[in-house]
């Protein structure tokens, strides 16, 4: 097991399954020493973990659960370097993440949800896990998810 992937562990955390692909594309894609992933989606054990938009009120995703999930798609985002490079500690840096959230028109809080990612990447990678971020609110998302992260490594 990998130093990331110990890390994970103090977290109660564990590198899940890569999300298969659900359209024509594949879940990362490595050229020269960077990784690029897909977004991923908040999907665990094979299903979304919500749906819908993210916003305060009745029949929105609240942003505390959005931040959550951010960190859910981080965790698959991780998933998905592993099954390209085999060894995370072959990540030198984590070099930039996209977040979007799917945003309830009054919903301003996007880079409070995109915390939920960067914020575990930082505890799994430590330094190497600093990075440069954009957080984008959009009317949608697929599968009406409400939140979904991409993220690009450098490799030793």
């Amino acid at each position: 097991m990998s130093a990331v992937e110990d890390r994970l562990a103090e977290l109660g955390l564990s590198v899940p399954e890569v999300v298969p692909p659900v359209a024509a594309y594949v879940p990362a894609v490595r050229q020269g020493n960077l990784v690029f992933t897909s977004g991923q989606l908040p999907m665990a054990g094979g299903s979304m973990a919500a749906t819908g938009k993210v916003g305060e009120g009745a029949g929105l995703v609240a942003p505390d659960v959005a931040k959550e999930l951010a960190q859910a798609c981080a965790l698959n985002a991780i998933a998905a370097v592993k099954a390209l490079i085999g060894d995370l500690d072959q990540v030198a840096r984590v070099v930039k993440v996209v977040g979007f959230v799917a945003s309830h028109p009054d919903f301003t809080g996007q880079p409070g949800v995109v915390n939920g990612a960067s914020e575990l990447l930082g505890k799994a990678f430590g330094e190497a896990g600093v990075h440069a971020r954009s957080a984008v609110g959009v009317a949608a998302l697929p599968l009406d998810a409400p939140v979904e992260v991409e993220i690009i490594v450098a490799l030793d």
